[in-house]
């Protein structure tokens, strides 16, 4: 019987959630609480649409082009994707059977270990692992979970030599100060399975959803990070990995 998953939505041509031009969808649920959240609507896990895996694979092999053309494929994001393992798994594998190049983007929040996250793991062509913040003190106050799971996981995808791009929003009094560059660089220094940091700076594109959904905006006032505190966390950054981006 063909499993079936909980989207909130997907974008066919989306060029920032991996390399080249990707169908990415947005899975519906997440259990972290980031004030930051741009994609607030994702975190009930009882929301969204149910798709079957032969649906979503059908829509996305019409994009092949651009795919083809571009070293692209599909990603899979969310709210957060490895809520639902089972269905990610399928979907990768029916992918890497069209030859399609699989992403999969996660905080890293895996509540268990188990022989289900392996599968999805081995379907994985590429891991976009979100890394809020090292301090976890700071972490449990931005992102709601302590982040002990997260680094746990990010041990284990270096473990399993998983490619792996490490994903780190830049937030005005959170995550945008030399000791927590620093904190990172030291935790990723000498993980070899590590391609590419890349550094997003923080935006307020998702407050809208927030007021839509009734909530106050959490981080109301604080603005993006200037060029200069981007350029700075880079020139740190690029003391521990040699690819630093933004």
């Amino acid at each position: 019987m063909s499993v079936k998953g909980r989207i909130h939505s997907y974008e066919s041509c989306g060029t920032v959630d991996g390399p080249g031009i990707r169908f990415i969808i947005f899975l519906q649920g997440c259990l972290m609480r980031c004030q930051y959240c741009h994609n607030r609507d994702t975190w009930d896990l009882h929301d969204g649409k149910e798709v079957s895996v032969e649906e979503i694979i059908s829509e996305a092999k019409s994009y092949r082009h651009f795919m083809n053309a571009s070293g692209g494929g599909v990603t899979c994001s969310g709210g957060e994707s490895m809520l639902q393992p089972e269905f990610v798994r399928d979907f990768f594998r029916a992918a890497q059977a069209e030859g399609i190049h699989t992403c999969l983007d996660t905080n890293g929040y895996i509540r268990k270990h188990s022989e289900v996250i392996d599968e999805v793991l081995d379907a994985t062509d590429l891991v976009m692992l979100d890394l809020k913040q090292l301090d976890d003190s700071i972490h449990q106050d931005l992102a709601g979970v302590s982040n002990k799971r997260v680094l746990d996981f990010a041990r284990y995808l270096q473990k399993i030599d998983q490619k792996t791009w490490i994903r780190y929003v830049i937030v005005p009094g959170f995550t945008d100060d030399e000791k927590s560059a620093r904190e990172l660089g030291e935790f990723i220094k000498g993980m070899s399975n590590i391609e590419k940091i890349e550094l997003l700076p923080y935006h307020k594109l998702g407050a809208h959803k927030w007021e839509a959904l009734g909530f106050d905006y959490p981080l109301e006032g604080v603005n993006p990070p200037t060029k200069e505190t981007m350029d700075n966390m880079v020139t740190i950054l690029k003391q521990y990995h040699d690819n630093v981006i933004y």
